[in-house]
């Protein structure tokens, strides 16, 4: 088969990737925008039911283009972070790919939508609280695992 026809993702590795080609690898899973604990004995990161005051209901950032400015702990993926990704879900393609495992499925780059993705429950859709309703101090009351 022609380069130009196997999919970026399956030729290109991370680093080659174009900034559209990176950005659409993001599933809108939304899980990457949760808060997260993690214990400090073991470095256990451990997510929570608790999305970012940015996440909307579609599992898509808000402010995207300004959130490190409005959310300054938010963090920015990037090709050359490959070390920082295994906090990342396990079905987050950036991990994936990064490990060399395929993209699941019910990816909006394979399935043509995100529906598969939310019908599925690989997503955070209709199943989170936002972080301004809960007292930090409460956080380990909404730890939860979710799908992969």
């Amino acid at each position: 088969m022609a380069a130009d026809k196997v999919p970026f993702w399956q030729h290109k590795s991370l680093a080659q990737m174009d900034q559209a080609e990176w950005e659409s690898l993001c599933d809108g899973c939304g899980k990457c925008c949760l808060v997260k604990l993690q214990d400090e004995e073991d470095d256990a990161v451990y997510y929570t039911n608790v999305a970012c005051r940015y996440l909307d209901e579609a599992c898509r950032c808000q402010v995207y283009g300004e959130r490190l400015q409005k959310k300054p702990d938010c963090i920015r993926l990037q090709p050359g972070d490959v070390a920082v990704f295994s906090w990342l879900p396990a079905s987050c393609a950036y991990r994936r790919l990064a490990e060399g495992k395929p993209l699941p499925a019910w990816h909006p780059l394979l399935s043509g939508s995100d529906h598969a993705m939310h019908r599925g429950g690989h997503s955070v859709a209709g199943r989170v609280y936002c972080e301004d309703d809960i007292h930090p101090d409460d956080l380990e009351c909404f730890v939860v695992q979710w799908v992969e």
